[in-house]
């Protein structure tokens, strides 16, 4: 039996399967989770739907997080199927691309409160959401980056945004561990991703990262699945509030995450 059998999770923010949410999938099928997925708007449904199937997923709905009318709809779709809510993983983020690529210090508060509501204040809606579906063993956990706590360039907003929800996460698992559910944040290294090609300069990015981290290479969307399996699981019952680094020890390396 697979760490997660038996239980039920939504995986939101597959896009391909070169996302990190698919290689959470992965390892969440492997580990016998049933689970259901989210897409916005046709044109991901026709990427996300053929994938979704290939893991027999049950729960295939729309859901844009920036309404919080579809936010009530999916959740109750969730609740009238499944009942109730095993675990969840929010890889969502999304900031205007000149937010990223040109100096932070001319953001507009328009793109400045876009990159945070999609990014880090979806992840505290769908765990209001989330939460009434869970008892006590229910996990949840969001995808972080370097980028929230190193001004690392060509990252720009999106770090910010990530920095709140590092400390959304934290707060979060304040709030929910009275019911005995778990919030954690996985720290993932740079994995070439649709996300990914909006940061400048990824490639010499991603260079620079194996060269500094311990393990001398960047990470698979397969290890931050297994990792991410781990922590929704119930051997990961202790751990709660954590931003649990999947970047081959960079993090606490000598490397910089800057661009040459």
């Amino acid at each position: 039996m697979g760490i997660l059998e038996g239980k039920k999770g939504l995986i939101l923010g597959v896009a391909n399967d070169k996302s990190i949410a698919w290689g959470v999938t992965q390892a969440c099928r492997r580990e016998g989770a049933e689970l259901g997925f989210n897409y916005l708007g046709e044109m991901l449904e026709k990427r996300v739907r053929p994938l979704a199937e290939s893991v027999d997923a049950t729960f295939i709905e729309p859901l844009d997080v920036g309404d919080d009318t579809q936010m009530d709809v999916f959740f109750e779709k969730v609740e009238q199927q499944w009942g109730k809510l095993d675990f969840m993983v929010h890889s969502i983020a999304f900031a205007n691309k000149d937010s990223l690529r040109d100096r932070f210090s001319n953001v507009s508060r328009e793109d400045f409160q876009l990159a945070l509501d999609i990014s880090a204040y979806s992840f505290v809606a769908c765990a209001q959401r989330a939460a009434k579906l869970m008892g006590e063993g229910g996990s949840m956990v969001t995808m972080t980056y370097l980028g929230a706590v190193r001004a690392v360039p060509g990252y720009g907003m999106m770090g910010v945004s990530k920095a709140a929800l590092e400390a959304s996460t934290r707060y979060l698992a304040a709030d929910l561990g009275t019911d005995g559910i778990r919030v954690n944040a996985v720290s993932a290294g740079p994995i070439r991703t649709l996300a990914a090609s909006a940061v400048g300069d990824f490639r010499k990015l991603m260079e620079k990262s194996a060269r500094g981290s311990m393990l001398g290479r960047n990470v698979s969307q397969e290890e931050v699945g297994n990792t991410t399996a781990y922590l929704l699981s119930d051997l990961a019952s202790g751990v709660s509030g954590e931003v649990h680094y999947v970047d081959s020890g960079f993090h606490v390396g000598a490397g910089d995450p800057g661009v040459e």
